[in-house]
């Protein structure tokens, strides 16, 4: 196995992100006449595609519009204010995607924090073992490191063609990431900055988790495979699954459990030998990004494309299903069990909500995210029990206290 070192320095300032653009291709929607424009065009096109403007909720005020895209790009206020107002205008609320938020007993606690490098996608936070919170920073091919307890972030450069998916730390704190877009699988050492790099045969590593065996297995999406790498050795082994494996995790007993993005699946696999076994989810129109584990290794899971949240028993292959409470369009995405609680997003909501669903009681409760405007791909059980979200699109990393 080929590996490459690299020497990356962290660092606090902002980082081109010309190579974005790159990634944004076909032509841009036709966005309505009027004062503002052109400013939009040529501003807001710089990283994303005006699509997002014209697929967005909308917001009911200048002011709301100038907060959001103030965590993406930094502007004067005689800029900032004429684009604001251009949008409120052509954009208003679409209030048909409000969350249906339902209240209950549990009290939370969301503090966000605003990464230092505006336009980088930040997304899928973890816990290093030392407290600290890693992100990774997808459209700048960059992970930072923030101190919850001071708010300090720094950042670390990574290869510029990765676009880094997803972090996961090992037991001596070094930080892996899925190359996503340089068929890659990288460690970071922050210790000394160095990455390496182990090629993968799928183009695109998508999630990752680490094994108790000590083995990495991750999931490439668009290439429809699995894979194993070994740290210690540097060998990597891949397999041909169903469609678009998305999420990954492993249960008590050492089997990794994959959501499929492209079928109505989830699959079993043996660590050892990477068999699959398939438990189909009703109705083949369900979609599967996201899944985790409960204390007796049940499967809970989020079908995106039905609006639903679901279980499977490994022992029977029975699966039972419960409407999301904001509707067949809420489309849940995120997925974590704390304490055999449920704790996932609706993602087709603005603001994107929080919900806590309870087993015992088949009871919901729901919060807006304060920078909804994105949504949560994934999260993270931190070791005191609280959950770790993100908002891409605004550029927020952030921590869900529950009391």
């Amino acid at each position: 196995m080929k590996t490459k070192n690299i020497l990356l320095l962290a660092t606090l300032t902002l980082l081109p992100l010309a190579q974005t653009a790159m990634a944004q291709r076909g032509a841009p929607p036709t966005l309505p006449d009027g004062p503002g424009k052109d400013l939009v065009m040529n501003l807001c096109s710089t990283c994303h595609s005006t699509a997002n403007i014209t697929r967005s909720a909308g917001y009911s005020s200048a002011a709301e519009w100038r907060e959001v895209f103030s965590t993406m790009i930094e502007l004067n206020d005689a800029q900032a204010n004429t684009i604001a107002n251009y949008l409120a205008e052509h954009f208003p609320e679409d209030t048909s995607r409000r969350p249906n938020l339902i209240a209950g007993d549990t009290d939370i606690e969301i503090i966000e924090w605003t990464v230092p490098t505006l336009g980088q996608r930040s997304r899928d936070p973890v816990e290093a073992p030392d407290g600290s919170i890693w992100w990774t920073g997808m459209w700048a091919s960059l992970t930072g490191r923030l101190d919850p307890e001071t708010g300090m972030m720094e950042e670390y450069q990574l290869p510029p063609t990765s676009r880094p998916h997803t972090i996961v730390p090992d037991a001596e704190g070094n930080i892996w990431y899925t190359g996503n877009s340089n068929s890659t699988v990288g460690k970071l050492d922050p210790q000394t900055g160095l990455v390496t790099e182990y090629k993968t045969e799928a183009r695109d590593p998508h999630s990752a988790v680490f094994h108790p065996n000590g083995n990495l297995y991750f999931t490439a999406q668009g290439a429809a495979m699995l894979g194993r790498l070994n740290p210690d050795t540097g060998d990597l082994k891949e397999i041909n699954v169903e469609p678009r494996p998305y999420g990954i995790k492993v249960d008590s007993k050492g089997t990794l459990w994959v959501a499929f993005n492209g079928t109505n699946k989830i699959g079993a696999m043996d660590p050892d030998s990477m068999e699959v076994r398939y438990f189909e989810v009703p109705d083949e129109r369900s979609r599967i990004r996201r899944l985790d584990l409960d204390s007796n290794d049940i499967v809970w899971y989020v079908n995106s494309t039905m609006g639903k949240i679901g279980k499977l028993d490994p022992a029977t292959g029975e699966i039972t299903q419960w409407d999301s409470p904001s509707g067949p369009d809420s489309h849940p995405y995120s997925m974590a069990v704390i304490d055999d609680v449920i704790w996932y997003n609706e993602s087709g909501m603005r603001p994107d909500a929080l919900v806590r669903f309870n087993p015992q009681t088949e009871s919901f409760q729901s919060w807006a995210i304060p920078s909804g405007v994105g949504i949560i791909r994934n999260t993270w059980v931190t070791e005191d029990g609280n959950l770790l979200i993100h908002q891409s699109s605004s550029n927020q990393v952030g921590l869900v206290k529950i009391n």
